[in-house]
């Protein structure tokens, strides 16, 4: 069993810093703003041989109110998860009443806790750690996590305990890898919490809510699924925080990450733009889709079928999407999401044979000839499979530069229709043969000899072989 450390503190204190530096990662959102931070984050670490496993949480300041309230609460879960609490201080700030507060509310917790008094560079240690020692914790680490300063050697301390793997052990992100991505608001995080059965992200009432986007590993029937909470993603015109910017760029590595992409949209605003650009960066990354339309309960049938009727219309360039009309905050519909996931999966990660695809290739030719180019039939030969997630098939033939882009999206149909491949995005490139008789007609260089100059010395040997 690796060992669970927990990083507790006030709010920008260091804590997704160090977590950052342990994991050997930038998973972590750091930028100097307080209470960026606002899920449970988890990742592993590995130092000296030794495997553990970090948990980076929201700031604690004892006056939360609002959203703050369940960042506190996300902390706390925290604490009762770990093996070890590092209880993180700020060096330059000093001691202040909240970490009174938190060193109380950790004295209750039957954890090892140990102090970690960051931001020690250019301070005297021994004045700097003077005032936390009447916190009443025997360990302490001086550290200066940006730079990693001290964190080497605690880590080597802390971690002499438990036993040395000699094997790094991978069990995270198995299985099927879940996106939920939207815009601000429409019940990601609900719907996180819904899939696992818990409340493990928070959820409020405000836009904006998750920053980061946060990972979590699960089993569900006896399968590996990770589910991939994304922070909401507005039009760029109202994006004026620097923090915001940072999640759109969380939110798009999310989806590069995930295996199948589950884009919420709110029923009460119908589809509206930004959901559809949403949806295209989801097909440009070759991600399987699947659409869940969230707050479904209690609007009227004829609003109902007013909506339905809408994303028909403006869905007709991912028709290979399911659509669930879903409600996560009372569960309807949720589970049938995972059909739909699973399906997705298998279609976007199926091998394909060659002989397959080319028996699919030489039935779409028969019943619809590619066109002519300059008097020329384009020929289409033979295809094979160039990739997955998504599905990537090569068609081989003669002038396949010029084929055209609706042609392109009829081979696209076709493929999907025959191999069954539903709930992913299928592309179709293609590769020009080599004409082995290209030089047909063409002038051929032939190679030139230069005769001998003239001697004395051949001169006689010409006038003996005379005489």
């Amino acid at each position: 069993m690796i060992p669970v450390i927990a990083l507790v503190g006030r709010p920008n204190v260091g804590k997704s810093t160090l977590f950052n530096r342990l994991t050997r990662s930038r998973d972590a959102l750091v930028a100097n703003y307080s209470g960026l931070t606002r899920d449970r984050k988890y990742g592993d670490g590995e130092m000296h041989d030794r495997r553990f496993m970090v948990i980076d949480t929201g700031g604690i300041s004892g006056e939360e109110e609002g959203i703050d309230v369940g960042m506190a609460e996300q902390s706390l879960l925290a604490m009762d998860e770990a093996d070890i609490v590092l209880f993180i201080v700020d060096c330059r700030s000093g001691i202040i009443a909240a970490d009174h507060m938190i060193a109380e509310t950790l004295r209750k917790k039957n954890r090892k806790v140990y102090l970690v008094a960051n931001k020690i560079d250019g301070l005297d240690p021994a004045a700097a750690l003077a005032d936390f020692y009447q916190l009443g914790f025997s360990g302490m680490f001086p550290t200066t996590a940006t730079h990693g300063r001290g964190v080497r050697s605690m880590m080597e301390e802390l971690l002499e305990p438990y036993p040395e793997y000699a094997e790094p052990d991978n069990s995270g992100l198995n299985g099927i890898r879940i996106g939920v991505v939207g815009r601000p608001n429409v019940g990601k995080s609900t719907l996180v919490n819904r899939l696992l059965g818990e409340d493990r992200v928070v959820v409020y009432d405000e836009a904006g809510t998750t920053r980061d986007s946060v990972y979590i590993d699960y089993e569900r029937h006896g399968k590996k699924y990770t589910l991939i909470d994304t922070a909401g993603i507005r039009k760029r015109k109202n994006i004026k925080l620097a923090i915001e910017k940072f999640s759109i760029v969380k939110t798009l590595q999310a989806i590069d990450d995930a295996n199948v992409v589950v884009l919420m949209v709110d029923a009460h605003e119908g589809l509206v733009e930004q959901d559809l650009h949403l949806m295209g960066s989801v097909i440009d990354a070759g991600r399987g889709l699947v659409i869940g339309v969230n707050k479904w309960d209690g609007l009227e049938p004829e609003k109902r079928e007013k909506i339905k009727e809408d994303i028909k219309r403006r869905l007709r360039f991912a028709e290979f999407a399911d659509v669930h009309y879903i409600s996560a905050m009372h569960g309807t519909g949720v589970g049938n999401l995972y059909d739909s996931i699973e399906n997705a999966y298998r279609a976007a990660t199926d091998a394909l044979s060659a002989s397959r695809l080319t028996k699919v290739l030489e039935g779409a030719v028969e019943e619809h000839q590619p066109p002519l180019v300059h008097g020329r039939r384009i020929k289409l030969r033979f295809a094979h499979a160039g990739g997955r997630n998504p599905p990537v098939i090569i068609v081989h033939g003669n002038q396949t530069d010029s084929v055209p882009a609706q042609y392109t999206r009829y081979l696209e149909k076709i493929f999907r229709r025959e191999l069954g491949l539903h709930g992913t995005p299928v592309r179709v490139e293609f590769r020009t043969s080599e004409n082995p008789y290209s030089t047909k007609g063409k002038a051929v260089n032939k190679p030139t000899f230069k005769k001998k100059p003239v001697t004395k010395y051949s001169k006689r040997q010409d006038d003996k072989k005379k005489k």
